[in-house]
C-alpha cells in the first residue's frame, strides 16, 4: 500500500502547510509537557523539520484532550508550542485561535520555514461531526494538507478526513512510516508470524483477531479480553470481567492447529483496587476472585512460541497496568521481545508506555502511534484520514 507522500511534491518553498499532527500529551501538574511525555510530538519531527528546510510555512493543527467542542483553559496548546520550540530549537508562534482574522493576519506574517501552530482544533464542536463548512474555512488558510496524525486516522473529523475534499493531501513522513510498517505485515512477512492481542475488551479487538486467525501462525491472548474466550471454552474466571455478549460470536470462531493460544494460570485477588494477588492455575481460581494479570506459567508459554517467531506483532497489555504488581507479565513479555531477533512491531497506548517507561523503545523493530487506528488497520477497515492519501 503506497500513499502519496511529501516527498512527491517537487516545491515547497513559501507553500503554506496546513499540517495535521498528534499532539495529544500528557501535561504534568505545573501545565507542561516533560521529556518522558512528549514522545509523540518528537515523532512528528521528521516531517516538521523537512517541511521547515524546503521553505514551506507550516500552520499545525492539532487536539489536546477532550474539551467536547467547549474552550477549557488547561487544554490550551500552549505547553505544546513551547516543548516543540524546545525540540526544533526554534521560535514556534502560537495563535489563541483557530479560525478568524486575528489567525489568517499571522500566517500572512510568517517567513518561509516559520511554524505556527493554531488553538485546540476540538475547541470547535464542529471538528468531530466532519463538519464541511469548518473544513472548507481551515482549507482557506493553506495550499495543501498534510496528514501526519495516524493515530486519529480512524476519526471522520474535519481536520482529518473532510478538508481533503478542499485541499490536495499528502502524507506525512511518520504517516508514510505507518503504513509502510504495518501493510508489510500482510505480504510475505518472516514467518512463524506471531500476533499477540491483549486489553480489556473482546468486542473492540474481535476482527483483528479473527483476520490474523486466517493468517498468522499464532494468535496469544491476555488481559481482560482473555476471559470471554476462556468462559466460551468452559473455563471459570471466578469474578472475573467478560462480556456475555461476545460469547455465541466467540464460540462459531473453527480453531484449527492449536493456534489461538490462551492463558494457563494468572495473578488473582479478590479486588480490583487490590495492589497484590495470588498465582494459580487458571482451574483453581476462586469464585470471589479476579483474574489481573496472566500467569508466569503462561508467560513461558508464550516466550517458547515467540522464540522460533519472524514476525511479531502485538497491541494490547497483559494485564491491569494501573496497579505495579499486575503489570509484571506485561514488562516480562517487553523483555523477552526486546532480546528477540524477530521483526517487532507494537502499538496500543498501554503497551507503548510500559516499553517507554522502561526505555526500550529502541529494542523494537517498529512501535505505532496508533492505537484504535492501528487496530482498524489491522481489520483491514478504509480509515477516513487516509481517502485521499492513499495511492490507488
Amino acid at each position: 500500500m503506497k500513499i502519496k507522500s511529501i516527498k512527491q511534491i517537487k516545491s515547497l518553498k513559501g507553500k503554506r502547510v496546513l499540517l495535521r499532527v498528534d499532539f495529544n500529551v500528557p501535561l504534568g501538574k505545573d501545565f507542561k509537557v516533560g521529556q518522558r511525555e512528549d514522545y509523540r510530538i518528537e515523532r512528528a519531527l521528521p516531517t516538521i523539520k523537512y517541511l521547515i528546510r524546503r521553505g514551506a510555512k507550516i500552520i499545525i493543527m492539532a487536539h489536546l484532550g477532550r474539551p467536547n467542542g467547549k474552550v477549557v483553559e488547561n487544554l490550551r496548546l500552549d505547553p505544546v508550542a513551547i516543548r516543540l520550540s524546545q525540540l526544533l530549537k526554534k521560535d514556534v508562534y502560537k495563535s489563541d485561535e483557530i479560525l478568524g482574522r486575528g489567525v489568517e493576519v499571522k500566517i500572512k506574517e510568517i517567513k518561509n520555514g516559520d511554524v505556527i501552530i493554531l488553538e485546540n482544533i476540538r475547541f470547535s464542536h464542529q471538528e468531530e461531526i466532519g463538519n464541511k463548512k469548518f473544513a472548507q474555512q481551515l482549507a482557506k488558510l493553506a495550499d495543501l494538507y498534510v496528514n501526519d496524525a495516524f493515530a486519529v486516522c480512524h476519526r471522520d473529523h474535519a481536520s482529518v478526513s473532510t478538508i481533503q475534499d478542499y485541499l490536495s493531501s499528502y502524507g506525512g513522513l511518520l504517516l508514510e512510516d505507518e503504513i509502510e510498517n504495518l501493510s508489510k505485515i500482510f505480504v510475505s512477512p518472516k514467518r512463524p508470524l506471531v500476533v499477540i492481542i491483549g486489553g480489556v475488551k473482546i468486542s473492540t479487538k474481535i476482527k483483528v483477531i479473527k483476520r490474523f486467525l486466517k493468517i498468522s501462525d499464532k494468535v496469544l491472548l491476555g488481559g481482560a479480553l482473555a476471559n470471554t474466550v476462556l468462559v466460551s471454552q468452559g473455563i471459570a474466571v471466578g469474578k472475573s470481567v467478560i462480556e456475555l455478549k461476545m460469547l455465541s460470536e466467540i464460540k462459531k470462531i473453527k480453531l484449527t492447529d492449536n493456534k489461538l493460544v490462551v492463558p494457563v494460570d494468572g495473578v488473582m485477588a479478590k479486588s480490583l483496587a487490590a495492589k497484590t494477588g495470588r498465582t494459580d492455575a487458571l482451574a483453581d481460581i476462586k469464585k470471589d476472585e479476579f483474574i489481573l494479570d496472566v500467569g508466569p506459567d503462561t508467560i513461558k508459554l508464550y516466550e517458547y512460541i515467540l522464540k522460533t517467531a519472524g514476525t511479531v506483532v502485538w497491541n494490547g497489555p497483559m494485564g491491569l497496568m494501573e496497579t505495579p504488581f499486575f503489570a509484571r507479565a506485561t514488562n516480562q513479555l517487553i523483555r523477552i521481545l526486546s532480546k528477540s531477533r524477530a521483526k517487532t512491531i507494537v502499538g496500543g497506548g498501554d503497551t507503548v508506555t510500559a516499553i517507554r517507561a522502561l526505555e526500550f523503545e529502541n529494542k523494537f523493530s517498529f512501535i505505532s502511534t496508533g492505537g484504535g487506528a492501528m487496530l482498524e488497520f489491522l481489520e483491514g477497515k478504509k480509515l477516513p484520514g487516509l481517502k485521499k492519501i492513499i495511492n490507488k
